[in-house]
């Protein structure tokens, strides 16, 4: 897919996730946190059985406009003895960093207006909440264009990590085969994309 069409095809997903009204991408928020805390609920109990004690760091998003609101999510995470993380635009054309947030924690303006954590011991996540603009049956992830994530994932794919990419999206967002959208050989693919009605595919292993 050319530049202008994969531009194009982000305009009419923006435009179709700012028609959500206010009340709809509130409840579907709420169906969003539900079904991650039963997905984490079941992966710490499966991680438990298996020995491991280490807690997890899940990297999350700060919503910006008509973006999944997760804040929930995160709080419940925390209480739980997880580390929550979130990124950190360093510079342009970067992979993000991710540092650690708490509850009681001060966020403050960064690049593009995101809010941002207070800087201090880069984390490697294990588990990855990405925002997603679009996305295929396949698992492919249309993002904003900016590439950022792409570069994370790809960052730590090359080190070897173990972790799980795992797209929130809007139902909206979902890309059918008619609009011809092909992903480019740096995009990289989603281990699972979870929507308001479920996930996408199959339920993600814990």
């Amino acid at each position: 897919m050319s530049k202008n069409s994969a531009d194009q095809l982000r305009m009419r997903l923006r435009s179709l996730r700012e028609a959500i009204p206010v009340a709809e991408r509130q409840q579907a928020s709420a169906q969003l946190c539900a079904e991650l805390r039963l997905w984490f609920d079941a992966r710490s109990a499966s991680r438990h059985a298996f020995g491991h004690t280490e807690a997890e760091i899940v990297a999350g998003f700060w919503p910006l406009e008509n973006e999944p609101d997760l804040r929930p999510v995160y709080e419940y995470l925390h209480t739980q003895g997880l580390t929550v993380a979130l990124p950190i635009v360093v510079k342009k054309q970067s992979p993000l960093e991710f540092h650690v947030w708490r509850p009681t924690d001060t966020l403050t303006p960064g690049a593009f207006g995101v809010l941002e954590p207070v800087r201090g011991e880069k984390l490697i996540p294990d588990v990855m909440l990405i925002p997603t603009l679009g996305f295929t049956e396949q698992g492919a992830r249309l993002g904003y264009g900016g590439g950022y994530y792409d570069r994370t994932l790809a960052q730590l794919n090359e080190t070897g990590k173990d972790f799980l990419a795992l797209g929130i999206a809007w139902d909206q967002a979902r890309i059918e085969e008619q609009a011809g959208y092909q992903p480019e050989a740096h995009d990289y693919p989603l281990d699972a994309i979870l929507t308001p009605s479920g996930w996408a595919q199959d339920t993600p292993a814990v």
